[in-house]
């Protein structure tokens, strides 16, 4: 019973959280902020998580989950009060600062929590609900956030938003034993360095796979709200294009673990991959509202299994004691990828429009498919 409650406990923050990347962008573009500007916004969520990631891991390794959980929803919730509080453009920079740096305590523990529930294939199937759960997180905080803009603005949106982790917050603060302890084995750790799980090489495969799957999410989340602005689409209309992106994950996350059985993890990932490339090929070609939606729904199906892949294989494939280390050793690979990508793609449309920056991404997309299709049968090799 208690995986329920984690999930719908991180179902109310992620709704908020996934919530806040719509609203950001549209709110920015209110006061003006061009593409390159709203990059920089995207990529303040991800600054700090790239050095903090791995210490949030060692501290749920260490301390448990209930304190970083804590702190990752308080977080959360000032981060979202800020623009409510003080509505102008320097606000949202600092918003996406405070959430990102915390937040991803929350987000590391909770991977961490999840994969603490069982072995083997308990843990699969535990990952795959966690997923699940994430993916309606995808569903419901950008329709949330579009409709609620439409409906009483941005501004009233963030306190809105703000509401949603409270629920959290009070059952970990009043329920400490709702959270299973972590049974932390005393042993010494003196020569355990990060650099040895990059080393690994499934480890280190499990990594580059998170990162390359990454640029194509980071694609979707940053451009959608500024390409379906310039396209004529009112905050609704964005919010439910991209709420068709998170109900194709919820689709293909439900059926991954029968399509792996029938073939392999990455067999499966390869050819997702294909067809996000040939999404993301598309997009720049349509404008019109049922077009986009439909390719968002196209796109999800693409990219949806590779974040619960590679958080299976990050978790697995860490060494004895050190799988909360592992799991934020993959999400500093993914928050660098959202450093780096929305500077890039919003250099890339201020200067040259968007079409390039869309099959950019389809040629990574295309490229990592390939590397899979090549990779699989070492992996089965590897894991028997």
């Amino acid at each position: 019973m208690t995986i329920y409650l984690v999930i719908l406990l991180t179902v109310l923050t992620h709704t908020s959280f996934k919530g806040s990347r719509v609203l950001i962008s549209l709110y920015a573009i209110e006061f003006g902020a061009t593409p390159f500007e709203i990059g920089v916004l995207f990529s303040m969520y991800s600054v700090f998580p790239v050095v903090l990631s791995v210490y949030a891991g060692k501290i749920s390794d260490r301390l448990g989950f209930r304190i970083p959980m804590l702190f990752g929803a308080c977080g959360l919730m000032i981060g979202l009060l800020l623009p409510f509080a003080f509505p102008r453009l320097p606000a949202l920079y600092a918003s996406a600062v405070l959430i990102g740096m915390c937040y991803i305590f929350y987000t590391v523990t909770v991977q961490h929590l999840i994969g603490s529930f069982g072995e083997g294939h308990a843990r699969t199937r535990n990952y795959s609900l966690f997923s699940l759960g994430i993916a309606l997180t995808a569903l419901f905080g950008p329709t949330t956030a579009g409709f609620a803009i439409d409906l009483i603005g941005h501004r009233s949106t963030y306190l809105l938003l703000a509401l949603l982790p409270a629920l959290p917050i009070l059952a970990l603060l009043l329920f400490p034993s709702l959270l299973p302890r972590l049974h932390v084995k005393h042993e010494e750790r003196h020569g355990q360095r990060v650099v040895d799980l990059v080393r690994d090489p499934p480890l280190r495969r499990a990594l580059i796979t998170a990162g390359l799957v990454e640029t194509g999410l980071e694609l979707f989340n940053f451009f959608l709200p500024i390409y379906g602005h310039f396209s004529g689409l009112s905050a609704s209309q964005i919010g439910i294009s991209m709420g068709a992106f998170a109900a194709a994950l919820l689709l293909v996350r439900g059926a991954m673990p029968m399509l792996a059985r029938r073939s392999s993890e990455e067999a499966v990932l390869s050819g997702s991959l294909f067809l996000a490339g040939g999404a993301a090929l598309l997009f720049p070609l349509v404008s019109s509202f049922p077009l986009l939606t439909a390719l968002s729904f196209v796109l999800g199906l693409g990219l949806g299994c590779g974040s619960p892949l590679s958080m299976i294989l990050a978790y697995n494939r860490a060494p004895p004691g050190r799988s909360g280390e592992a799991i934020g050793l993959r999400q500093t690979v993914n928050k660098a990828t959202e450093v780096v990508m929305p500077l890039i793609f919003g250099s890339l449309s201020t200067a040259l429009g968007m079409l390039p920056v869309f099959w950019l991404e389809a040629l990574i997309l295309a490229w990592a498919g390939a590397l899979m299709r090549r990779e699989a049968p070492v992996r089965k090799d590897e894991t028997g």
